[in-house]
C-alpha cells in the first residue's frame, strides 16, 4: 500500500451548481484534515446553461457538449488556484486534486446505465501543473452499482460514532443519508430533494439564486394536496440502494401537478421545503431508526426554516451540525473527494457496495498528470 500523504485539493459542484466548492486537505496516517476551504463563484451564464443541460431544458450538440466541458474544467482550475492562494501553498507541494465535476446526467438504471460528470480533468491538470483524479463515479456504475452516493465511506472515517448508530445527513441540492452502525455497518442512499427544487423555483419567483434562511418558503403555507402529490412520487417508496438527481426533481416535473399552478408562489415554495423535510425524516425513520443523533452537512444547513422542519420530524433526536465534530458543513463534499484521490493514489477502493449496490470494490476514479514541464 503505498504512502500518499500530503496535500490534496477536493473539488465538486454539486445538482445546485451554486459554486465550485475547494478543499485543501492534508492526510497523515489515513487521517485528514482540512487546510483551507472557499467556494469558487460560477460565470452567471455559465451556471444558467449548466443548469439547463441538467434539466434538460437544453440539448447540445457535440460541438457545444465539448466547449461545455472544457469551459467547467477551466473553471474548476480557476477554484484550484484560488484556494491554493487563500493558503499560500505551492501548486508543487500538492499531490493531486480529485475532481467530481458537474454532473450533468444521472441515469444509473435501465439497460444502459450511465452517469455523466463534466469538468474536463486534462484541462484542470494543464492549468493548474497538479496530477488530477477524476471520473469517480463511472467504475461504480459499471460494476452494477448506483454510482452514487461516494461520500458515506468518507463520514465512516470522520463521524463514525463511539456508541450507537447515527445518521450523516448532506442537504445539497438531493439530500442524502448515511447510517454509520454502531457494528461499524454503513449504509447511504439519496432520499430526494433538498435544495435544489427550492432553488429553481426561488430563482424562477424572486430571480434570486437561494431562499436565503428560508424566508420566502416562511411567508406561505403549506399545500397539503401538492404535498401529498408530490410525495406520491415512485422514487421515495424505492427501497436503497438508490440515487437520483435534478434529471429527475425538476421544475418540469413539479410543474407537471395541476396545483402548482393554482396557488401563491410562496405556497409552493413553503410545500416544497415540507417535501424535503418530510422526505428526509420518512428516510431515517424507515431506515435508520436506532439512529441516536443526526448530523447534518452541506449548504442546507444555512436554511433555518429547513433544519427546523426536519428537526421537528425527526421524533427526538438531536439534528446537530457537522461544525459541532469540527468539520466545516460547506466543505464536507469537497473533503471527500480529496479523500477519495488519496484512496486511488493508495491503491485502495473508493466504493460502499453496500450503499451503491456494486457487485464489489471498486478504484475509483482515473489520473490525468500534470505536465512533464
Amino acid at each position: 500500500m503505498a504512502n500518499a500523504d500530503g496535500l490534496y485539493i477536493g473539488l465538486i459542484s454539486g445538482t445546485s451548481a451554486d459554486g465550485i466548492d475547494a478543499a485543501l486537505v492534508r492526510f497523515e496516517n489515513e487521517s485528514p484534515a482540512l487546510v483551507a476551504g472557499l467556494t469558487h463563484p460560477w460565470n452567471d451564464d455559465l451556471r444558467r446553461l449548466i443548469l439547463a443541460v441538467a434539466q434538460d431544458e437544453e440539448r447540445l450538440d457535440l460541438d457545444c457538449y465539448g466547449r461545455l466541458d472544457v469551459a467547467v474544467g477551466l473553471a474548476f482550475a480557476e477554484a484550484t488556484h484560488a484556494v491554493l492562494g487563500m493558503a499560500g501553498v505551492r501548486a508543487d507541494e500538492v499531490v493531486a486534486i480529485g475532481s467530481h465535476g458537474q454532473t450533468i446526467r444521472h441515469r444509473p438504471s435501465g439497460d444502459h446505465p450511465f452517469t455523466l460528470q463534466i469538468g474536463d480533468a486534462s484541462v484542470i491538470a494543464e492549468r493548474t501543473r497538479i496530477d488530477t483524479v477524476a471520473d469517480f463515479r463511472r467504475a461504480d456504475v459499471a460494476a452494477g452499482g448506483q454510482g452514487a452516493p461516494l461520500v458515506p465511506a468518507f463520514h465512516a472515517t470522520v463521524l463514525r460514532p463511539s456508541a450507537g448508530s447515527r445518521v450523516v445527513l448532506n442537504l445539497g441540492g438531493i439530500a442524502n443519508v448515511t447510517r454509520l452502525g454502531a457494528d461499524g455497518g454503513v449504509t447511504g442512499f439519496d432520499t430526494g430533494p433538498a435544495n435544489g427544487l427550492m432553488d429553481a423555483w426561488c430563482l424562477r419567483h424572486r430571480g434570486e439564486a437561494f431562499d436565503r434562511d428560508g424566508r420566502f418558503a416562511a411567508s406561505g403555507q403549506i399545500d397539503e394536496r401538492l404535498l401529498a402529490g408530490l410525495l406520491d412520487d415512485a422514487y421515495f417508496a424505492l427501497p436503497p440502494p438508490k440515487s437520483t438527481g435534478r434529471e429527475h426533481f425538476h421544475l418540469a416535473w413539479l410543474d407537471m401537478h395541476p396545483r402548482v399552478a393554482e396557488l401563491p408562489p410562496e405556497d409552493v415554495q413553503a410545500t416544497l421545503l415540507a417535501l424535503s423535510a418530510v422526505s428526509v425524516a420518512d428516510a431515517i425513520g424507515r431506515h435508520a431508526p436506532d439512529a441516536v443523533d443526526v448530523i447534518a452537512c452541506g449548504g442546507g444547513v444555512h436554511n433555518a426554516a429547513l433544519m427546523g422542519a426536519i428537526a421537528a420530524r425527526l421524533e427526538g433526536r438531536p439534528l446537530l451540525r457537522s461544525t459541532q465534530f469540527g468539520i466545516d458543513p460547506d466543505m464536507m463534499e469537497a473533503m471527500a473527494f480529496a479523500w477519495l484521490a488519496y484512496r486511488r493514489l493508495r491503491g485502495e477502493p473508493g466504493n460502499l457496495a453496500a450503499v451503491t449496490g456494486a457487485t464489489g470494490p471498486r478504484l475509483l476514479g482515473a489520473l490525468y498528470a500534470a505536465p512533464l514541464s
